[in-house]
């Protein structure tokens, strides 16, 4: 057990909401602004269910008038997290502090736990998303269950029906694992001298890495077209965003450090995500390590320089393609953490228009949840589901034949229930990114 560890252990008896700025707590003005934007709330009408509901809860357990329960547990863990909330509150509720904070406390102190719980826990946070080269072995295996013929003997003959019934109805949901990973598709490039505009590092992150490492190919093909020198080291840790978001506190900190370790922070011009998730988490390193006297520095210079890849290519001026796209239109569903936890919302719907010929259509509720939430389609199943349902009857308002979204557990969720509406009119789930690198693919070569 580490150190940090053993005081966290330690203060399990200091509840963190108590030791936190108390004018935090405060801030809520209780005006209800908040909750017509909370699908949570909205779903059930319940005040406990709101932001402001949750803000009273987590204030009572700060004034000695509750205690971090189980009911607390369900309550903080039924919350998506969306931080819709914190782009319509007035008062500027740091709501991601006070929601980090209550789940460290619930994980601390164990209120939530139970023997399965624990275990998935350990053997996803402790485990896999701590170990890139592991979590890259085990794609390996699901890539090769998945590509021959294993799994349709498993579901032909319903194998599944001997797995317990929470991994039953996952398991059509598990991702089609990529041929290959970001390092054998990915080089470093040095542009040639006096092409080059800026020096750029790439973040391939877990998941992308596994599932959409073509994502991150076009995220560098694109920067490339645009002057940008493009440094990518290999085998990333996972950034955190999991753990943090999971009450995981020391487990975020120790995966930060080994980003910071990772880049050469001070030679780059800006640090490129193109995961929503990932890049709300990734941009508040500062506050993550800012008692570390080792790190609290470079983690905030780091926070200056990471960028959300649309974010950086208007930043920049990006060139607009000469050459258009296969698909004709085309409609966009917002990342909840790229558009609330970043406020990046403008920029990726100006690549879209900047590629010829292609139509884009407005989506109804746009910034809305999809229910996929990091873990939450695992997580609350039930909720989950309502919020896809949701989320495929406004694409299909649009009659666009393919949607765009900026992350992965966006693009997992949307794909995996437009491919369960056999009729729906949208059959293509893509990456605004990814359209813009197919738009500079199609360009003439110069002559």
């Amino acid at each position: 057990m580490s150190a940090e560890q053993a005081g966290t252990q330690q203060r399990a008896g200091k509840l963190l909401l108590k030791e936190l700025d108390y004018s935090v707590l405060q801030q809520c003005m209780h005006c209800g602004m908040c909750l017509p934007t909370c699908p949570t709330y909205m779903e059930t009408k319940r005040e406990r269910n709101s932001p402001r509901g949750r803000i009273s809860l987590m204030r009572a357990i700060a004034d000695d008038e509750a205690t971090v329960s189980k009911s607390f547990a369900d309550e903080m863990y039924y919350c998506l997290g969306c931080l819709a909330c914190q782009t319509a509150c007035p008062a500027g509720v740091n709501y991601v502090e006070l929601f980090e904070t209550a789940r460290a406390d619930i994980e601390n102190t164990g209120a939530a736990g139970h023997g399965q719980r624990d275990f998935w826990r350990w053997l996803t946070l402790e485990v896999l998303f701590m170990k890139p080269r592991l979590l890259r072995f085990v794609g390996m295996l699901m890539r090769w269950y998945q590509q021959s013929g294993a799994e349709t003997f498993v579901r032909k003959f319903g194998l599944t029906r001997l797995a317990p019934k929470s991994l039953r109805d996952l398991e059509p949901q598990s991702p089609r694992i990529a041929p290959e990973f970001s390092d054998a598709i990915i080089n470093t490039v040095e542009l040639p001298q006096g092409t080059r505009r800026y020096r750029v590092g790439m973040l391939t992150g877990c998941m992308q890495d596994l599932v959409f490492p073509d994502v991150n190919r076009a995220t560098v093909d694109v920067l490339l077209a645009n002057g940008c020198e493009v440094v990518t080291p290999r085998v990333q840790s996972c950034c955190g965003s999991l753990h943090g978001h999971n009450g995981a506190t020391h487990l975020a900190k120790e995966l930060a450090r080994r980003q910071l370790d990772t880049f050469e922070i001070e030679s780059l011009d800006a640090i490129i995500t193109n995961a929503g998730g990932c890049g709300s988490h990734l941009k508040h390193y500062g506050h993550l390590l800012h008692d570390d006297p080792d790190y609290a520095a470079r983690a905030a210079l780091w926070d200056t320089k990471v960028k959300d890849i649309h974010e950086w290519l208007v930043q920049i001026g990006f060139r607009k393609p000469q050459a258009g796209v296969e698909i004709p239109e085309v409609t966009y569903h917002e990342s909840c953490h790229l558009c609330h936890g970043q406020k990046v919302v403008s920029q990726p719907r100006a690549v879209l228009n900047a590629i010829p010929g292609l139509k884009v259509v407005e989506l109804p509720e746009s910034n809305w949840c999809c229910g996929s939430a990091g873990i939450y389609n695992i997580t609350q199943p039930e909720q989950s589901a309502k919020l896809l349902e949701r989320k495929l009857d406004n694409i299909a308002q649009t009659g666009a034949c393919a949607v765009a979204t900026s992350n992965p557990g966006c693009h997992l969720q949307i794909a995996y229930g437009l491919k369960n509406r056999v009729q729906a009119m949208c059959r293509t789930v893509t990456q605004p990114v990814t359209l813009l690198a197919e738009a500079y693919r199609r360009e003439s070569p110069p002559q």
